[in-house]
């Protein structure tokens, strides 16, 4: 980080305590602390996404675009201008940002598209540390064809590595979702482990791997929790073999041994509602399925 970056950020450390409300309970074993990703709501303004957060019990919102803007250092709701009412806005109505979604792959080895990914993720970074924000997502993402795994894997290592360095004077946390074609819970695994890093974590998404992998959820949670920081939640159908997203409890998904895998397991961070809307236009509007998750999900807590 910068001493031009630092001393910007010291500018906005009162304003981005704002959004800070002490420790969160974690003692409450049957009170989940919740989040949902903006992906779910692509046409709401901010405005909008903090009152239906605020409304409906959430503690947390996941940023991933807002209003079709996917970069989310050009919005602006983050430009330097607009910066504290935006704060002040989550301030007054109890949220934290929980985490920012970026595009950055880490599987490419050419020299020109590593660099484009590693700066995007720098990037996010930075708007983090503005907002007080503990993490951002990267994806692994992929293992083409024309490179060797081990390659791609020791590449993926390699990229993580110098992020979790970049965070250094932060408090932000790099966090690979389980994602694309990296999946399997023995590579993700083997990649935590060889990175080492203490603000190099996993998001898990346990629908991405069970759909693909078919690993029990909680057997995964037990070889991954000591690095899973972050959730996505979901629940969805198989149909013809493509996945049909569906309501909370509705699907065929093991939602269950997955939440119950992490409440019983210690996990203290936030379940994150990934509705992917913005993918996948026929689903449920925002309006019924973002309400309708705070409600289905305590049963299972």
């Amino acid at each position: 980080m910068t001493q031009k970056r630092r001393d910007f950020l010291k500018t906005l450390i009162p304003l981005a305590g704002l959004s800070v409300f002490g420790n969160f309970n974690f003692g409450a074993k049957h009170k989940p602390l919740l989040s949902f990703s903006t992906l779910g709501c692509p046409k709401w303004t901010f405005p909008q996404i903090v009152k239906c957060a605020a409304d409906n019990g959430y503690q947390g919102l996941e940023i991933r675009g807002i209003l079709g803007q996917m970069d989310l250092p050009k919005c602006p709701e983050f430009s330097a201008q607009n910066l504290p009412a935006t704060l002040r806005l989550m301030a007054d109505n109890k949220l934290k940002f929980v985490d920012l979604g970026s595009s950055a792959n880490m599987h490419f080895i050419d020299a020109a598209k590593r660099k484009t990914n590693l700066d995007e993720a720098k990037r996010y970074v930075d708007l983090a540390h503005q907002l007080n924000c503990p993490n951002i997502r990267v994806f692994p993402n992929d293992l083409p064809k024309d490179q060797k795994d081990e390659e791609t894997i020791a590449n993926i290592i390699k990229n993580l590595v110098e992020l979790g360095d970049y965070t250094k004077g932060s408090s932000v946390n790099i966090l690979m979702e389980s994602h694309g074609k990296v999946v399997q819970s023995d590579i993700l695994l083997r990649i935590m482990q060889s990175v080492n890093h203490p603000h190099v974590g996993l998001v898990w998404d346990y629908f991405n791997m069970w759909s693909v992998t078919k690993e029990p959820p909680k057997e995964v949670y037990q070889k991954l929790k000591k690095y899973i920081k972050h959730t996505h939640i979901k629940d969805a159908k198989i149909v013809d073999g493509k996945e049909q997203y569906t309501l909370l409890g509705e699907g065929e998904a093991p939602l269950a041994e997955a939440l119950t895998a992490l409440k019983t397991g210690d996990y203290k961070g936030f379940y994150s509602f990934e509705w992917e809307k913005l993918w996948h236009p026929e689903i449920q509007e925002p309006e019924i399925a973002i309400p309708h998750f705070t409600k289905a999900v305590q049963k299972y807590f």
